[in-house]
């Protein structure tokens, strides 16, 4: 397993950073689109649509929306990342109350309209965040690790009290305490480096991590449900690709709503 994880990070790797870095305009939307899509694709197995040519259906419709939306209202439209803000609101009710609340989003098509509205912003967030300066979409990614890496570490030193058992019983509020910290210094990082005011980065640095912890227990509720693993085998070693990217989801359309804040442009 080590090796084979190993093994699709060294190929893998290279060839994410090349997309998401070496990319721009078009090229990129495709690319990032392509991301996108595959996570729907994995979306729509977690949904419970398994079958081949049916759970091809929701990828291609997610395509046809993000065509859709691209042309008419542009690739810099705020819409979808307002509309991710309440989307994830609600999501927050669902993780929280799992599983009394499951019988609200249990139907097949409210499933994926949960995954439409994670995925579609998550496209738009990406694409305006690198307009925006390539900095800024390193920065989310860094902002995502860095908080793997302090719940990691924290929650296994100092986790006690679990956060959603029902939902991920691994995960402690010690451990996202050890994520806010975390990625609290990497705010002061970049602000020390003369990147943007301290206080408005760390403040939205600290509530963006926030959320992607509910972008991680809504895809681990999903899987839960349905009794999976992982979302898939397409990365082999490393699970899915929604497995790599579920708090992406939701960390990537809240920072690039709340991104023109921090450089004193508002919201």
């Amino acid at each position: 397993m080590l090796r084979q994880r190993i093994i699709t990070a060294v190929i893998l790797a290279p060839l994410a950073l090349l997309g998401l870095f070496g990319l721009d305009g078009a090229p990129f939307a495709v690319f990032t689109g392509g991301i996108v899509a595959l996570g729907a694709w994995e979306w729509a197995n977690l949904s419970g649509v398994s079958a081949g040519k049916a759970r091809l259906l929701f990828p291609l419709t997610l395509v046809v929306l993000m065509l859709l939306a691209g042309m008419s209202d542009g690739l810099e439209a705020r819409w979808p990342l307002y509309l991710a803000a309440m989307a994830w609101a609600i999501n927050l009710r669902w993780v929280m109350r799992y599983p009394a609340a499951s019988q609200e989003w249990r139907a097949i098509g409210v499933r994926l309209g949960v995954g439409a509205l994670a995925l579609l912003p998550t496209w738009f967030g990406l694409i305006q965040l690198k307009a925006g300066g390539a900095e800024w979409l390193l920065y989310v990614l860094l902002m995502v690790w860095a908080a793997d890496i302090g719940a990691y570490f924290s929650g296994k030193r100092f986790g006690k009290r679990k956060l959603a058992p029902r939902v991920s019983p691994g995960k402690s509020w010690e451990g996202v305490y050890g994520g806010l910290v975390a990625t609290g210094l990497l705010a002061t990082g970049y602000a020390l480096a003369g990147q943007a005011d301290w206080l408005p980065l760390l403040v939205v640095t600290l509530g963006v991590t926030a959320v992607s912890v509910l972008g991680d227990l809504l895809e681990s509720m999903f899987k839960r449900e349905r009794k999976l693993k992982d979302s898939s085998q397409l990365l082999p070693g490393h699970g899915g690709i929604m497995d790599r990217i579920d708090s992406l989801t939701a960390a990537v359309p809240m920072f690039a709503l709340l991104l023109p804040w921090i450089l004193g442009g508002g919201a």
